[in-house]
């Protein structure tokens, strides 16, 4: 890490250790492993997960699976990377086992678990820190199993999971690629529990969970490529905290694709993750890169360049104001040529910004800009 990057209350050193870990009997590809986490009140942890590894003997690349809100480690998840050639860790993050909660688990996963009161004394038992650990721990389990390439490991989390691999690209300098999936940072900011979780505290309070805990603190640290994927309407994580985030991250370093009304949920199927994942750890084909939004008057441009035939472009725009979540977005088809995709704003579109789909169905997009900018 640079000299100038923070840890937070995390050491690193201990959790890039191979943590003690006791496999269970395989079933197909995926077999149940409990591995040794952070105390917690004073007492040893466990934390469950769900290993996969493909036929043969490898060395295989490897991805971190991190789950979000209400989740928990999917077996499926696994077997889902397992089947595309990597060895996978899916762990579970609310001190849960495959049949409900750990004797010896972790805190849970509850808005009130993750936005209590705390001393800055108290940082190591909240839930942001033994997520945060069990993920790195998780990272240094997978690097050790003998069939898997530890230079080649990847991370991507949904939701909350997003939030943590966006925390965890930020520390963890052994990562190759990362995809946090809607999750961000800037939750204090403009977030779903803005209003219901930070506006209650006190103004000390809610600074020492930013300066802990919130990924804003931490992004400018990632060292490795990094895909944010995130929808217009996200009722979660709204564009304006989701644009701050991917500022803050290297230029070189980040591709973006926010895709019109994107459902969201533990859907682990989205093209541009593996695309992406597959680009940075197993000589996949790269995606398509698109330069920073130009404009002049209505007229708006951006650079492309793609390995893959551009089957799409797209300006995507609204004329709404108001809260991100609710606003309506249209598209229209932008014109593609020499390298450049160029369109005319309509009038009294407040928000917009141009995205490219390649024939494999791939989206990547600018991030967007925004009226009186």
């Amino acid at each position: 890490m640079a000299a100038a990057d923070s840890n937070g209350p995390w050491d690193l050193p201990t959790l890039k250790r191979t943590p003690a870990a006791e496999f269970g009997t395989p079933d197909g590809l995926v077999r149940p492993v409990h591995y040794s986490g952070e105390p917690f009140l004073g007492k040893p942890t466990r934390i469950f997960a769900w290993y996969a590894q493909p036929s043969g003997t490898g060395p295989f690349p490897g991805v971190v699976l991190v789950h979000g809100g209400g989740g928990k480690a999917f077996r499926d998840w696994a077997l889902h990377w397992a089947n595309r050639g990597y060895a996978a860790l899916a762990m579970d993050l609310a001190g849960h086992g495959p049949d409900g909660r750990l004797p010896d688990g972790g805190p849970d996963q509850s808005d009130e678990t993750k936005f209590r009161p705390f001393a800055d004394s108290e940082a190591r038992e909240m839930w942001s820190y033994h997520a945060v650990a069990a993920v790195i721990r998780g990272h240094s389990l997978l690097a050790a199993q003998p069939n898997v390439d530890a230079n080649r490991i990847g991370i991507t989390g949904i939701s909350w999971g997003g939030y943590l691999t966006c925390l965890v690209a930020s520390l963890d300098d052994r990562l190759k690629v990362a995809v946090p999936v809607y999750g961000c940072g800037y939750l204090a900011d403009n977030s779903v529990w803005t209003q219901p979780r930070f506006t209650p505290m006190t103004a000390e309070l809610r600074q020492r969970w930013v300066q802990n805990f919130d990924p804003s603190s931490y992004l400018a640290q990632v060292r490795c490529p990094i895909l944010f994927l995130n929808g217009t309407n996200d009722f979660a994580y709204p564009l304006d905290s989701y644009r701050k985030c991917i500022r803050l991250v290297q230029p070189a370093l980040r591709t973006v694709s926010v895709i019109p009304r994107l459902p969201h949920g533990h859907i682990w199927t989205f093209p541009e993750v593996d695309a992406f994942i597959d680009s940075h750890l197993n000589s996949g084909q790269k995606l398509a890169t698109i330069g920073p939004l130009q404009q002049a008057s209505s007229q708006i441009t951006a650079t492309v360049q793609s390995p893959a035939e551009i089957s799409e472009a797209m300006l995507h725009y609204t004329t709404a104001d108001g809260p991100w979540q609710n606003r309506e977005w249209k598209s229209i088809p932008a014109a593609i040529s020499a390298g450049a995709i160029a369109a005319t704003l309509p009038e009294n579109t407040a928000a917009w910004y141009l995205a490219v789909k390649d024939t494999r169905g791939i989206t990547v997009s600018t991030e967007h800009s925004e009226r009186g900018e």
